[in-house]
C-alpha cells in the first residue's frame, strides 16, 4: 500500500509557500462569489419562486457541514491533494485516488466551459471577432500565471475576489435600501412579490427540489481554499480562519442576494433568466446599463474560477502522482510549481474547448453529464474520510483538532444523509438522472482502477 502524502507545509516540501494570508483571506472569500451564482440562479428563481431562498439556505447549511468537516482535517494535515490525502488516509488508496481524479476531470472540464462563457462575453463586446482566439488568449494568459510562483495566482486571485466582493457588496447595500424604500426613486415593494403570483411555493415542493438542485452546483468550489493553504506561510492558520468564516458568507452572498431578488422582482419575470436575475434586478432599480455592469462582473468571476481551477486541478494532480496514483512525469517541481501537472491541467481543459466546438451535441454534452455529480461524490468521501480521521485524532493526536466538526458525529451522519437525498433526488428527476448515471460510472471505473493500483502496489511490497 501507498504511504499517505506527508504534509505539503514546512521547508521539506517542493511545493513553494508564497500564499500569504490576505492571499487566503480573498480567495476564501471570492470563493463563494461565482458565475454560477450570478447566471444560473436565474433557473432556480424560475423554477421555485420565492422558496429558492430556502433552497439556499438549505443546501448552504449542507456545505457548511462540508467545509466544517473538511476544516478540520485540513488544520490537522494540511495537503495539496486536500481531501484526497485525507480519504486515503481513512479509507485507502483508492478511495484517495477515485475522489482526486474526479475532482481533476471536474476542475479542467469546468476550465473549459468558463473559457468558452468568457470569450462569448468578448465576441459580444467585440463583434467579428472569433471565440476560439478568445479561448486560446485566456488559456494561455491563465496557463502562463500559473506556471510562474504561486504568489502569482495569488495575486490574481485576489484582485479578482476584491473586484467580485465589491460588486456583491454594492449589490446588496443597494437592494437592501430599495427593500427598504430608502433608495431614491424606488418604492419598497413589501411582500407582495414574496406572496402573490402563487405565494411562497408556486410549483409546489417541486419547484423547490428543482431549485435545490441548482443551488447545489453554485457551491462548487469552496474546496479550493483547503488545496491553496498547504502552500501559505501558516496553512493550520490560515484554513481555520478561513472555514470558521464560511457561514457567514454563505447566508449574506447566497442566501441575502436570493432574497434581495425575489423581494424586488416578480419571480416570474422573463428577464430573471433572459437576463439574468442581478442584471433584471439593477435594471428595475433603474442602474444604467445594468447588463454591461454584470456581464463585467460576470467576466471577472469567469476568469477568477479559470485561474482557481487551473491551480486546483494542477496541484490534485501533483498530489496523485506524488503518492505513486499517476503518471511520474507530471511530478516534477521546478520553482516551486509543479508546472507539468499545470501543463497536463490547461492540456486537458483546452482538449474539452475543441470537443465543445467539433462535438457539443455528443462528446462534450457526455462530459458535462459525467461531472454533473462529481461534487457530491467528493462531498461523500469527505464525510466518511472526517468520520473515520475524528475518532483517530482524538487517539492519537487531539492537541491537532483546532478545527472541530459542530455535533459530532451526530451532524457528520446528517451530512452524509443530504449528499445522499441530493443525489436520489437528481435520479428520481428527468433532466437530472443521466447525470447520476454518468457520474456513478465515472465512479465506478476510477474505484475499479484505484483497486487494482491498490493491490498491486501491495503485492509489491
Amino acid at each position: 500500500m501507498t504511504p499517505p502524502e506527508a504534509p505539503q507545509t514546512g521547508a521539506g516540501s517542493p511545493l513553494g509557500s508564497g500564499l500569504k494570508q490576505r492571499h487566503l483571506s480573498m480567495i476564501a472569500l471570492g470563493g463563494v462569489i461565482g458565475a454560477g451564482l450570478f447566471v444560473g440562479s436565474g433557473a432556480g428563481i424560475a423554477a421555485a419562486g420565492p422558496s429558492i431562498v430556502l433552497a439556499y439556505a438549505a443546501s448552504g447549511l449542507l456545505v457548511m457541514f462540508v467545509m466544517r468537516m473538511l476544516g478540520e482535517m485540513s488544520a490537522a494535515n494540511p495537503a495539496s491533494g486536500s481531501f484526497s490525502v485525507h480519504a486515503e488516509r481513512a479509507i485507502g488508496p483508492w478511495a484517495g485516488f477515485t475522489a482526486g481524479w474526479m475532482f481533476w476531470i471536474l476542475l479542467c472540464v469546468g476550465v473549459a466551459i468558463e473559457a468558452i462563457g468568457a470569450a462569448h462575453i468578448m465576441t459580444g463586446w467585440f463583434p467579428g471577432t472569433p471565440s476560439w482566439m478568445w479561448v486560446l488568449v485566456f488559456m494561455a494568459v491563465f496557463c502562463g500565471s500559473n506556471l510562474a510562483a504561486v504568489s502569482n495566482f495569488g495575486e490574481f486571485e485576489f484582485w479578482f475576489a476584491a473586484l467580485k466582493i465589491g460588486a456583491i457588496a454594492l449589490f446588496l447595500g443597494l437592494g437592501v435600501l430599495a427593500v427598504l424604500g430608502l433608495l431614491p426613486g424606488t418604492d419598497s415593494p413589501g411582500s407582495a412579490n414574496l406572496l402573490h403570483d402563487g405565494g411562497l411555493l408556486p410549483h409546489g415542493v417541486d419547484g423547490l427540489l428543482v431549485g435545490l438542485l441548482a443551488s447545489v452546483v453554485a457551491y462548487g468550489g469552496l474546496e479550493t481554499v483547503t488545496i491553496a493553504a498547504a502552500e501559505s506561510e501558516n496553512p493550520v492558520q490560515g484554513v481555520a480562519r478561513a472555514v470558521r468564516t464560511t457561514m457567514w458568507r454563505i447566508a449574506i452572498v447566497y442566501v441575502g442576494s436570493m432574497l434581495v431578488i425575489v423581494t424586488l422582482l416578480p419571480w416570474n419575470d422573463p428577464a430573471v433568466t433572459a437576463d439574468g436575475p442581478y442584471a433584471a434586478t439593477l435594471d428595475r432599480l433603474g442602474i444604467p446599463a445594468a447588463g454591461e455592469i454584470m456581464n463585467v462582473v460576470i467576466l471577472i468571476a469567469l476568469m477568477s474560477a479559470m485561474n482557481a481551477n487551473i491551480y486546483g486541478s494542477s496541484r490534485m494532480a501533483y498530489s496523485l502522482v506524488s503518492r505513486g496514483q499517476g503518471p511520474k512525469a507530471l511530478g516534477r517541481v521546478s520553482g516551486g510549481v509543479p508546472r507539468r501537472a499545470v501543463l497536463a491541467s490547461c492540456g486537458f481543459g483546452f482538449v474539452t474547448v475543441l470537443l465543445s466546438y467539433w462535438y457539443p451535441d455528443t462528446l462534450f454534452a457526455w462530459l458535462l453529464n459525467m461531472v454533473g455529480g462529481v461534487i457530491l461524490i467528493v462531498w461523500g468521501f469527505i464525510a466518511v474520510s472526517q468520520f473515520v480521521l475524528r475518532r483517530r485524532l482524538e487517539r492519537e493526536a487531539p492537541e491537532k483538532l483546532v478545527v472541530k466538526m459542530w455535533g459530532f458525529p451526530y451532524l457528520t451522519w446528517v451530512a452524509l444523509a443530504g449528499v445522499a437525498g441530493v443525489l436520489a433526488l437528481m435520479a428520481l428527476g428527468e433532466d437530472t438522472r443521466v447525470q447520476v448515471v454518468f457520474t456513478g460510472g465515472l465512479t465506478v471505473a476510477l474505484a475499479v482502477a484505484g483497486c487494482i493500483m491498490q493491490r498491486r502496489a501491495a503485492a509489491a511490497r
